[in-house]
């Protein structure tokens, strides 16, 4: 009798085994499911920039503890942005980008270069925006967050990019 109940109970063990190793295995890892995402943004129309935004919420949902869903979901707002700097979705995508900005500084494992360069972008997109207004409001907090970030981590192409497009647009702003 005793056998019996042991078989019973290896058997309903080994299922569970069986179907928690299933599930995991259907489950994507979330490095496919950005990359599948950011994929989409090879025609970079705000439709293409707004879904991307949507699906790179619903992985960070997925999980939660990651910082790469976040970052792309601040990133691609604040790309999204500043290339639509009065599209109606906007001023939304910047409140979220920068509450993102701010949740990924709280968390322990965070590139502290990274979110340097965000904050940078951040500020850049709102002197898109209302360059008359916002130029000298932000064009220090820009400079510093980017000479940041690139003295954190020297080699953050982003920064450097980003920072090489700040300059060229304040050339052509000032005339010089």
């Amino acid at each position: 009798m005793t056998s019996q109940t042991f078989k019973h109970q290896v058997l309903v063990f080994a299922l569970f085994v069986m179907a928690s190793v299933s599930i995991n295995a259907q489950q994507p890892c979330m490095q496919e499911l950005i990359g599948q995402s950011l994929s989409k943004l090879q025609q970079p129309t705000p439709e293409s920039f707004l879904n991307c935004i949507a699906e790179m919420k619903r992985i960070d949902a997925m999980f939660p503890d990651s910082i790469q869903p976040k970052h792309q979901i601040a990133l691609q707002s604040l790309n999204f942005s500043v290339m639509n700097p009065h599209a109606p979705q906007t001023d939304n995508l910047l409140t979220e980008a920068e509450q993102t900005i701010m949740t990924m500084t709280q968390m322990k494992n965070a590139d502290q270069s990274e979110i340097c360069t965000l904050r940078g972008f951040l500020y850049m997109v709102r002197i898109v925006q209302n360059p008359a207004q916002n130029g000298q409001r932000y064009y220090i907090d820009v400079m510093q967050s980017f000479e940041k970030a690139l003295k954190i981590n020297p080699d953050n192409q982003l920064a450097k990019d980003l920072q090489h497009k700040f300059f060229e647009g304040m050339k052509q702003a000032t005339g010089k």
